[in-house]
């Protein structure tokens, strides 16, 4: 399973504000099939097989458009491990373990 970053930034809205445009994509994303993702303060993270990952990231790309964009820039960070089962969640883990007991 690949993990990607993913950060859509509407450019030319009038608008600093990008919220409704974000919780926009979250809505694109939640109908896309064979994926999970998380909503981070900075960008989303998208888990699943890399086809329905670029899949995802081509809908949320065009999302702003549709709501009147005229220019969109995306981008996309990926982590494609093939040698063992990973995710997000996994990766973190990882990383805690290491740190030991707070």
């Amino acid at each position: 399973m690949a993990i990607a970053e993913v950060t859509v930034i509407p450019i030319g809205t009038g608008s600093t504000s990008l919220s409704s445009y974000v919780a926009e994509l979250q809505q694109v994303l939640a109908k896309q099939e064979g994926i999970q993702y998380t909503l981070t303060s900075m960008s989303t993270i998208i888990e699943g097989p890399l086809d329905r990952i670029f899949a995802a990231i081509r809908a949320i790309h065009e999302a702003p458009f549709q709501s009147g964009a005229q220019r969109v820039s995306t981008s996309v960070k990926i982590d494609d491990r093939r040698d063992k089962e990973s995710s997000s969640e996994q990766k973190l883990r990882s990383v805690q373990d290491k740190l030991g007991p707070s």
